[in-house]
């Protein structure tokens, strides 16, 4: 019953040498790997890159037309009629810019 005793745990024993010279012969080559290839990161491919262009055309059309809707509506003192079309016409100019990128040839 030694092992129910205070003090007394399993013996730890020292991590094997081969395996960290084969971690650090495993990190040394990536690194010349990325060296040789020229990029540490992968790059954004061509589907992602539209991705966020889609995204930003439908994003900045509703927040600019919402900006210039609210500072003409604050200029004219017209509630917010104009803040509401403004944002319906930038909505509609961001999906008109994504119905010309969708239909431009490859």
């Amino acid at each position: 019953m030694v092992e129910n005793e205070p003090g007394q745990g399993p013996l730890k024993t020292p991590e094997d040498a081969r395996i960290d010279s084969l971690e650090e012969r495993l990190e040394r080559a990536q690194h010349r790997e990325a060296e040789r290839t020229g990029s540490r990161t992968p790059k954004a491919d061509e589907n992602e890159r539209l991705g966020n262009k889609v995204l930003s055309l439908l994003i900045g059309g509703l927040a600019g037309g919402a900006l210039v809707g609210w500072v003409l509506d604050r200029l004219f003192g017209t509630g917010n009629l104009l803040l509401v079309v403004m944002m319906v016409l930038g909505v509609v100019g961001g999906f008109w810019s994504i119905f010309k990128i969708a239909n431009t040839p490859k």
